[in-house]
């Protein structure tokens, strides 16, 4: 069982660092998204894995422990957040350089322009 969750952590995690690192602004908010999953994943296994326990206190057994579903809890809200943060980021880039590139410039060879008048485009002088 900890080998299986492991291996979707480790995949979950590659995913999310593989689109992070795409230049596009949609697949980055995916990878942020996939990865902050992985790491809400990894908080909660690090509690341990426990089967036929409590989640609080009632009398006798085992009570499994809630800090690490608090702490999960509480990064969900803060993932949510921090989502929406950087859609809006992505949404204002897109409106001010007519691009969903992550720098804002588009790459030379998909728009069919030259880099210099890529660069004139953008508001950069040629030297």
């Amino acid at each position: 069982m900890e080998f299986l969750l492991a291996t979707g952590i480790g995949f979950v995690t590659a995913c999310g660092i593989y689109l992070m690192l795409r230049g596009r602004t949609f697949p980055v908010v995916l990878g942020l998204s996939l990865f902050g999953y992985a790491v809400n994943v990894f908080i909660f296994v690090m509690g341990r894995l426990w089967s036929n326990a409590q989640p609080i206190l009632v009398g006798e057994g085992p009570v499994a422990d809630p800090l690490p579903q608090a702490l999960v809890l509480t990064a969900i809200v803060i993932g949510f957040a921090t989502t929406g943060f950087v859609i809006e980021l992505a949404l204002r880039n897109r409106h001010e350089s007519d691009s969903d590139h992550v720098d804002g410039r588009e790459p030379a060879r998909a728009t069919g322009r030259s880099p210099a008048a890529e660069a004139t485009h953008h508001g950069e002088r040629q030297p």
